[in-house]
């Protein structure tokens, strides 16, 4: 019966799919129109519509400003961000062609502006190199804007057309004439809300990180920012002669290095250009940023192989041949040499190769051999002109390859462990109950009496408490064999599944919340920013996925007969009181910690979905979060003194416990 069943679904499904299969012509095709498509599925040209997709029309434009002076004809670029929000960004380039276009049979500056893949990037002699979308850049930042207006400067005259949603308002027209010797492009763009709905107001952190970035990797090249919308109007500028080595220096700002001054190399092969700036520091970690036509590749590619290949094989070469390595000593591996290194290696690329649509990887096979060989003919030059930086280079190496085996003894103690077996530690891990991830939360909560009272209090469902007593290890100071010797910090790795250090992978991670629950004082403040450095440093990916949050217990509760509430602050507090009767006196209880709270009391206030405020942790701007946490945690003090002084005067002190 139940096959008979199954056979007359299987027929009616058939019937079904036959109906459909007949009824899809030539009439379902659509078929989009110019910037349609663009309109239509905006996230397959600029990746997404949230803040990030919103910022990229800005880059797009930059970009080709970033072109011209990469052809050698811009030398300044200004940004502006206008009262209303819209940007305009100007450059001393040739300007965009106003002749007639042959194909198009309309206005070179028009073309670029309406037709997609329009360009000089395709091979018609306009650039040598270029970053951008391939050409399709004007023409997207055109689709997506409510309005887009631009004004060209070439041959003594000024040219202007404009724009709604991608179609043209006024054709291009010559508006007047203009000196000589002035030439380039003006772009101004709105953003359409009806794109961007998540928001359209820029931020001007995100827009000056990267146009600082694109100054370092484009030397001599001078950048300007201006946001109308605050009231200086301040024009930051950004010009560095010294381009990647000038970035170097600035990511070391306030760490101690081991070199007078970055080691640079450059050179061109085969039409690939090759830029290296590095510089070792007293750190344990490795910073290493790669950028292919000014594009960030965060996943590296072809020409960061090529890089750290050919760093290992040079500075073992070196060791070999000066008997600092001797013949049967095991060499360096890559992780060794790297240890403290912040560098910077920047190609340009005539043909470059991205894979995936977000190009966040160089794929190009002589982009590997070509850094290689530059970087390896300089930098072993360099090591033997300069032996005593050599000899510490490879000191620094091999204390670190030391360590790396004394970590693997310490990850095979921890391995060995039985699961998440912790009853040695001061606290005990209290796991939830739900294996799925996604509905997981994990509490690190500070004190043993909060503690009880959270596990207590909790959805055992959902909620796993992991208390901690006192403060964690500074990371910042500490090797990868310290911080797994911790107790606690191993705990924490364990409890969360993802591993460590090079091993790390966030797939595995056991909780997608990963809360800090300390108490509201300066000690609380202290911890909080321990276990943020640890997630920065060690556990990094669990951060940039957005799992890591921070709790918001209150800081007093205000009784008055039947009523009761909780405060968040001290300026609600006297609001509150403003707005009660005098009679009965309304008790205020203030929490100075999260143990003075009962179970039922911390679930309703700080863990319970419904009614808790959490902030998220993330990390929109990675090399300022790192020199804040070098600055704070590391082991020089002149920067942290001299940041106390500059900052001491914004401390409110009401908030310094007795």
């Amino acid at each position: 019966m139940a096959d008979d069943q199954m056979n007359q679904e299987t027929e009616a499904q058939m019937e079904a799919k036959e109906e459909r299969a007949k009824s899809y012509d030539a009439s379902q095709i659509q078929v989009l129109e110019g910037l349609e498509a663009v309109r239509k599925r905006p996230g397959m040209y600029i990746g997404t519509t949230s803040s990030q997709g919103l910022h990229h029309l800005v880059w797009e434009i930059i970009d080709n400003g970033i072109d011209e002076a990469l052809a050698g004809f811009a030398t300044e670029i200004n940004v502006v961000v206008e009262p209303d929000n819209s940007i305009t960004v100007t450059d001393d380039g040739r300007g965009i062609p106003v002749g007639i276009q042959a194909k198009t049979g309309k206005s070179a500056l028009e073309t670029v502006f309406t037709i997609l893949h329009a360009g000089g990037k395709f091979g018609g002699g306009g650039y040598k190199v270029s970053g951008g979308l391939h050409g399709v850049g004007a023409s997207v930042v055109n689709a997506l804007s409510t309005e887009l207006d631009a004004v060209v400067t070439q041959g003594g005259k000024r040219y202007y057309i404009d724009f709604k949603r991608g179609k043209v308002q006024t054709p291009m027209k010559m508006i007047g004439d203009a000196p000589a010797h002035e030439h380039g492009t003006k772009v101004h763009f709105v953003p359409d809300a009806d794109i961007f709905t998540e928001t359209t107001v820029y931020d001007d952190k995100i827009l000056t990180t990267r146009i600082r970035e694109l100054a370092f990797l484009n030397k001599g090249l001078k950048l300007t920012f201006t946001d109308k919308r605050a009231e200086t109007h301040e024009k930051l500028e950004f010009h560095y002669e010294g381009g990647i080595k000038s970035y170097v220096e600035y990511l070391d700002d306030k760490k101690e290095t081991l070199l007078d001054e970055p080691i640079y190399v450059e050179g061109e092969q085969n039409g690939i250009t090759v830029e290296v700036a590095l510089q070792y520091t007293n750190d344990y970690r490795t910073n290493l940023m790669t950028f292919a036509n000014n594009i960030h590749t965060y996943e590296g590619g072809t020409h960061e192989s090529g890089f750290k290949t050919a760093l290992t094989r040079v500075i073992n070469d070196y060791a070999t041949k000066q008997n600092i390595l001797k013949a049967n000593d095991t060499n360096l591996s890559g992780e060794d040499v790297r240890e403290g290194l912040t560098a910077v290696v920047s190609v340009k690329h005539p043909d470059p190769q991205f894979e995936g649509q977000t190009k966040t990887k160089l794929g190009n096979a002589d982009a590997r051999t070509v850094t290689d060989r530059m970087f390896s003919d300089h930098f072993t030059k360099f090591l033997m002109e300069n032996p005593s930086i050599a000899r510490q280079i490879v000191d620094k190496g091999s204390l670190a390859a030391k360590a790396r085996l004394a970590a693997k003894r310490a990850r095979e103690v921890t391995r060995k462990k039985n699961g998440l077996e912790i009853s040695n530690l001061p606290g005990k891990l209290a796991d939830n109950s739900s294996k799925d991830p996604a509905i997981s939360e994990l509490f690190i909560v500070e004190g043993d009496s909060a503690g009880g009272s959270a596990k207590s209090g909790r959805s055992r469902l959902t909620q796993a408490i992991l208390p901690i007593r006192g403060k964690i290890l500074n990371v910042e100071k500490a090797s990868m064999e310290k911080i797994l010797a911790n107790d606690e910090i191993r705990t924490l790795f364990t409890a969360m599944g993802t591993g460590f250090g090079q091993e790390f992978d966030v797939a595995k991670a056991r909780y997608h919340k990963l809360i800090i629950m300390t108490d509201a004082d300066v000690d609380g403040a202290h911890i909080r920013t321990l276990l943020l450095t640890l997630f920065y440093r060690y556990m990094r990916p669990i951060v940039e996925a957005g799992y890591v949050y921070i709790a918001q217990p209150p800081l007093y509760r205000v009784k008055q007969g039947k009523m009761m509430r909780y405060i968040d602050s001290d300026e609600e507090l006297q609001e509150v009181l403003g707005t009660l009767q005098p009679s009965p006196k309304p008790e205020v209880q203030r929490y100075k910690g999260l143990g003075e709270m009962d179970a039922s009391q911390l679930w309703e206030t700080t863990m319970d979905p419904e009614n808790r405020r959490m902030l998220r942790v993330n990390v929109e701007d990675a090399e300022e979060a790192d020199q804040i946490f070098e600055m704070l945690m590391g082991d020089r003090v002149e920067p942290r003194r001299i940041f106390i002084e500059e900052n001491a005067v914004y401390m409110d002190p009401k908030s310094i416990d007795a």
